[in-house]
């Protein structure tokens, strides 16, 4: 068997933690070596993990590597997905990006910006509310910004639709079919733009994971 503990980025090999054959036991200090590694290779030599943040990366972490115990003292639930909150600049969409590649045996999800999932709308209709909210596993990127959906003068506010399909996905599949997004907007915020309705089948879907308001724009 594969040694998961371990993985081979340009070349070079980085230890994750140990492996006793069956289970991966991680050392948060060597996975933020990776980490940074990796998004470095992704972005830029101008990647780097700041101190600051290190509290919610563990918490991401905890999450993906599927720890119950430090999931369970973070009041997080495995069987949902991930909403990461935090100002603009300070890191979500690249933190989301990064972390799937933490456990490369867990099918990967995919990155789809929300303007994108509403242009398309625009341009395809009800079939792209259709395509994502019944498809694999998704990261809706900067939820709650996207403009109003509008195909053939038919207004739409097509992520609302999106995440009410993707909730029963969530149901019909028995949680196995995760929901993940990032967002610039409070709970409140996204109540006044998605409804209620939508708000209440988000708490269901996400596991919310803010950054602190005052984080850095790391764009600067």
């Amino acid at each position: 068997m594969d040694n998961p503990s371990k993985i081979i980025e340009g070349g070079v090999e980085y230890s994750l933690g140990t492996f006793d054959g069956q289970n991966v036991y991680y050392d948060f200090d060597k996975v933020l070596i990776y980490l940074n590694a990796k998004g470095k290779l992704l972005f830029s030599n101008k990647f780097k993990i700041y101190d600051e943040d290190t509290k919610v990366i563990l918490k991401l972490c905890h999450y993906f590597i599927k720890d119950k115990e430090n999931c369970r003292k973070n009041g997080i639930d495995p069987d949902k997905g991930v909403l990461l909150s935090g100002p603009i600049g300070c890191g979500k969409t690249s933190l989301m990006k990064l972390l799937k590649y933490l456990v490369p045996l867990q099918p990967p999800y995919l990155i789809a910006p929300c303007r994108n999932v509403v242009f398309g709308f625009n341009h395809l209709g009800y079939k792209t509310i259709e395509d994502f909210g019944d498809s694999g596993a998704v990261c809706f990127d900067d939820l709650g910004v996207e403009p109003l959906g509008s195909h053939y003068s038919r207004d739409c506010n097509v992520m609302g639709e999106v995440l009410l399909s993707r909730y029963e996905l969530y149901l019909k599949t028995k949680s196995k079919i995760k929901t993940h997004a990032t967002t610039n907007l409070n709970a409140e915020e996204l109540e006044e733009r998605y409804g209620s309705r939508v708000r209440s089948r988000m708490r269901e879907l996400f596991n919310l994971i803010p950054f602190d308001k005052n984080t850095n724009d790391k764009r600067k």
